[in-house]
């Protein structure tokens, strides 16, 4: 009989592992990072490059104005490329778990039983969908996302994420959010999270909260998290929510300013990271 050990992880996941011949065989689930391997190393080239630019123009062809030009550009690379590596480990789910922070919020405000189905629109690597059938373990649950090329995400990946995390089964589908095909009150409970922004085929990213909202059931639950403070995306988004409260929503809440939630350190607050966040959350 092969041996096996339970371990725990930073972000409280608990994992079952073989042990074979001495050595412990891990396979931890790969939920990517808002932050990707391509842009760090894109980073990281381009402050070698500028390193190597500023020692050539000070030392072989001696040209005073380019070599300063390029210690300076070596320098701003440099501090970009440490800032967004540390970001990078703060994002990690093995790192400092800001992610996995996050989801812990939105399900927070999902008021749910967990007793029907369940949607998670934009599923990306299904690090929430999976946690979400963690938390519902009766609930029937779907994971759609549209895994564009820009992110190092694919339906593939998912299923793996979920059979290592020994989840129920979870159906995994392409899907466009602004269009889902699905029909009009199909789930008992609707959550998103940082994605509707993120969809191309609709520049008016309040539709893609009212397509959000159609698929869920009259009574229904939904927990949405987007840059809902940026009015260039959403307008006045308190508009928004008295026009979605008219339009039959029986009762909707938003937080603005999520970013400063306690799991989100001050340093990833950049206004291209994690800023003019906020929540959408009810029932229909």
């Amino acid at each position: 009989m092969v041996p096996w050990i339970f371990y725990i992880t930073k972000t409280g996941s608990c994992y079952a592992a073989p042990l074979k011949g001495g050595i412990l065989n891990m396979k931890q689930p790969n939920y990517g990072n808002w932050i990707s391997k391509t842009m760090m190393q894109f980073l990281w080239t381009a402050t070698v490059i500028f390193l190597a630019l500023s020692l050539l123009f000070t030392y072989l062809f001696q040209v005073k104005i380019l070599a300063a030009t390029a210690v300076v550009l070596t320098i701003l690379s440099a501090i970009l490329s440490v800032y967004h590596q540390v970001c990078r480990h703060a994002f990690s789910f093995t790192g400092r778990g800001v992610m996995s922070g996050i989801h812990s919020e939105l399900l927070n405000h999902l008021s749910w039983n967990g007793n029907g189905t369940l949607l998670d629109i934009g599923c990306g690597s299904g690090a929430l969908t999976i946690r979400c059938a963690k938390a519902f373990p009766k609930a029937e649950i779907t994971g759609i996302d549209y895994w564009g090329a820009q992110w190092n995400y694919a339906k593939e990946q998912c299923e793996e994420n979920r059979q290592i995390e020994q989840v129920q089964p979870i159906t995994f589908i392409k899907g466009d959010a602004a269009t889902l095909p699905f029909q009009s009150e199909s789930f008992d409970a609707v959550i998103s999270n940082f994605v509707f922004h993120e969809v191309m085929t609709q520049p008016d990213k309040r539709k893609v909260v009212r397509e959000a909202l159609r698929v869920v059931k009259k009574g229904g639950v939904f927990a949405f998290h987007d840059l809902f403070e940026q009015k260039i995306l959403y307008g006045d988004i308190k508009a928004l929510v008295e026009e979605l409260k008219k339009e039959g929503i029986t009762e909707i809440n938003y937080i603005p300013h999520t970013e400063n939630m306690k799991c989100i350190p001050f340093y990833a607050k950049a206004p291209w990271l994690l800023s003019g966040l906020g929540m959408l959350y009810g029932v229909k």
